[in-house]
């Protein structure tokens, strides 16, 4: 099995392809986007499907998507394949001018294969297994699955890869890490862990330090699975072990894609992720032409004002915009919300006008393609409550349909009056901005946060939210993309670090920009281990200064942090520093027994600069106002938006959403052409002009 694990990866190795080379070729640019819906053929009447995908083409819908639940309707017993009725829905869709995006089916295995097989099904660490009649219930570290689930891969890639009707595929289906106990799952972790050491226990026991409490191991085939429910597990080693899940999420799903390759002619090649970006595979599958994400926003979250439960957080769309679009270039949503859903803690109805602002939102940040799950609600199942473009009547339009619609013909009408090659706005671009952003800190911080008030998400946006009241544009980015395009990057919490990083930053700075750090960065090396340092003493030389403590404070009793007059509440963290000559302070602590001490330190480091962030404030006013700070330096204006309410520039048009539950005027020059909306935009409203 080892052989063929290193030959699998040798492979892919060698047929890695950069992501987004063809991209553009699949969605020409005077289209801007496209619109699809889901459908299941399998779920209905064949007698009915007609009249559903003509409806469908006559809503203005572009393309439908197929196939992704539907193993057992495909090899209804082991190898023996009906492809007969996704051939005619193929058929019925070319019809009406549909084009179809086909999925891979790994998502819902047929029980005569779990039956036949169950070592498959995914094991709990309590020993309890999963068993048919779920979703997303058979393991990615099951050598036998990953094998025969490439086999169906095979004849659909052969019967539909040169298929013009057919422009994409999804793989799986909002593919998660999955934690398997199972014992297949030891071997490959096993594997792994030998691979990634050389063979070498000897490395392993360093890297984990297990001379800590008597972990020493002598051997690869004598170390087991942590157990997270336990107390005091090893941190270095559950570091490996999560990292070994997001590599089988990862490499199963560029097994799939390298297959379908071997017989895709002008096919695009993706999958459709929930934005849990802690969890480490997204982006890592280097088969992908580029990534889609799945968004729903009304469930129960409270979102801004009296509306806010009605219309969603208004960060949940733009950041999955800005953390997937860097990876290919590009984006696509394969799954948005089209009305109430039956899975929440609260499912409301969303606000009138909801839908057709997160179709904007997503397109404001440059998406090529918006598919809405699904075109019909069920009549059976585990959505039956689930809305969709259709009613359970199969012909009534919802009023989520409706606002798809609309969307669809403003995008028409965008169409009409696209004109290519227009840049973006020189103001625009001075405030672009870089998140660098890594899983593994926040992996790593879960293990000791140190105070119940910590939180990694929380933490991060608490810099992307003022970034997007000033209208900046945002790339969330992982290291070794380039940084030039950045007039400033920000590293949140970035707690483990190695030379070659800090190398990096410091040549940033120095060739002028500027480079924010925050509380909690460069205390660790890559594998989790305090450096034999004072600590934070990494970045010292960055930040020209010294982190004498740390410190973190309950609720009942708030510290305060003053700069330029204002003060801030803080309780989450906050490093206590002492300057180096020359080195500006910016914000001291103002109470306690270091009242005095600075908390937020400005170097200047060649034509750039380097800012050390070291407390969380705890309503993030303070990260807002040394962003301002930070961009007047170098001259870069800024806009003053409220909160909720955020814009974007593509393709020649700006775009302004409101999700805060009061009416917002936005600042248009004189004489502006508005394409779409009013100047004064109401709750859930949109505003699209020419530029």
């Amino acid at each position: 099995m080892r052989n063929k694990l290193l030959m699998i990866g040798m492979l892919m190795s060698a047929c890695l392809n950069l992501f987004g080379q063809q991209t553009k070729s699949f969605f020409p640019e005077k289209n801007l986007t496209t619109v699809g819906a889901y459908y299941y053929p399998e779920h209905w009447d064949e007698s009915q499907w007609e009249r559903d995908l003509k409806k469908m083409a006559e809503l203005g819908f572009e393309f439908t998507h197929f196939g992704e639940f539907a193993w057992a309707q495909l090899e209804p017993e082991e190898g023996k394949y009906d492809f007969s009725w996704l051939d005619k829905a193929i058929e019925l869709s070319a019809k009406y001018n549909l084009k179809v995006v086909l999925c891979t089916t790994t998502a819902t295995p047929p029980v005569w294969l779990t039956r036949s097989h169950p070592e498959i099904l995914l094991k709990n660490e309590n020993g309890t297994y999963y068993d048919h009649g779920a979703r997303q219930h058979a393991s990615f570290t099951n050598t036998f699955y990953r094998e025969y689930s490439l086999k169906i891969i095979h004849e659909l890639g052969k019967r539909y890869g040169n298929d013009p009707r057919v422009i994409g595929w999804q793989l799986d289906n909002e593919p998660g890490v999955r934690q398997d106990f199972n014992d297949e799952a030891l071997k490959r972790f096993r594997l792994f862990l030998r691979n990634k050491y050389d063979n070498d226990i000897n490395k392993l026991n360093k890297a984990w330090g297990t001379a800590f409490w008597s972990q020493i191991y002598p051997d690869f085939e004598m170390i087991n699975f942590p157990r997270p429910s336990h107390w005091g597990q090893n941190p270095h080693q559950l570091l490996d072990w999560r990292r070994f899940y997001a590599h089988e999420a990862a490499t199963f799903l560029d097994e799939q894609a390298l297959v379908l390759k071997k017989y895709c002619k002008n096919q695009w090649i993706t999958s459709n992720y929930i934005p849990n970006y802690e969890e480490g595979h997204i982006g890592k599958s280097k088969e992908f032409d580029f990534y889609t994400y799945t968004r729903y926003m009304v469930y129960g979250d409270p979102g801004i004002g009296k509306f806010g439960f009605r219309i969603g957080d208004p960060m949940r769309i733009p950041f999955a915009n800005d953390f997937f679009r860097p990876v290919s270039g590009m984006y696509g949503v394969m799954e948005l919300q089209p009305g109430q859903v039956n899975w929440g803690t609260l499912n409301s109805q969303p606000y009138p006008g909801a839908i057709r602002l997160w179709l904007w939102s997503v397109f404001a940040g440059g998406s090529d393609l918006t598919c809405t799950y699904r075109f019909r609600q069920p009549l059976y199942g585990d959505e039956q409550f689930h809305q969709a473009i259709i009613g359970p009547d199969g012909v009534t339009t919802s009023r989520g349909g409706l606002e798809f619609v609309q969307f669809i013909n403003e995008i028409d009408k965008l169409r009409k009056t696209y004109k290519p090659g227009k840049a973006l706005p020189r103001d625009y671009l001075k405030r672009k901005t870089g998140i660098l952003y890594n899983h593994e800190n926040a992996w790593s911080i879960s293990k000791r946060p140190l105070t119940y008030k910590w939180n990694f998400e929380n933490h991060v946006q608490k810099y992307y939210k003022p970034l997007k009241s000033f209208g900046a544009p945002v790339d969330i980015i992982y290291e070794g993309k380039s940084w030039k395009e950045y007039p400033v990057l920000i590293a949140p919490a970035y707690e483990m670090v190695d030379d070659s990083l800090i190398t990096e930053w410091k040549n940033y700075a120095e060739q002028g920009g500027h480079l924010i750090l925050t509380c909690r960065t460069g205390i660790k090396d890559r594998m989790s281990q305090l450096f034999e340092l004072p600590l934070g003493g990494k970045i010292y030389p960055l930040i020209g200064g010294t982190t004498d403590f740390y410190d973190l404070l309950p609720d009942n009793h708030p510290g305060t942090v003053k700069m330029d007059g204002k003060i801030y509440k803080w309780s989450v963290w906050g490093d206590i520093l002492t300057p180096y000559k020359g080195t500006e302070v910016w914000a001291n602590y103002d109470s306690d027994y270091y009242a005095g001490k600075p908390a937020v330190l400005h170097n200047k480091v060649g034509k750039g600069s380097i800012t050390y962030i070291g407390v969380e404030s705890e309503n993030g006013e303070l990260e807002k106002d040394v962003l301002k700070r930070i961009y007047s330096l170098y001259k870069a204006s800024v806009m003053n938006l409220p909160e909720g309410v955020w814009m974007e520039y593509r393709d020649g048009f700006g775009i302004a959403v409101n999700y805060s539950s009061d009416t917002f005027s936005f600042p248009l020059p004189a004489n502006t052409d508005i394409i779409i909306g009013e100047q004064d935009i109401k709750p859930a409203g949109v505003l699209v002009w020419k530029y």
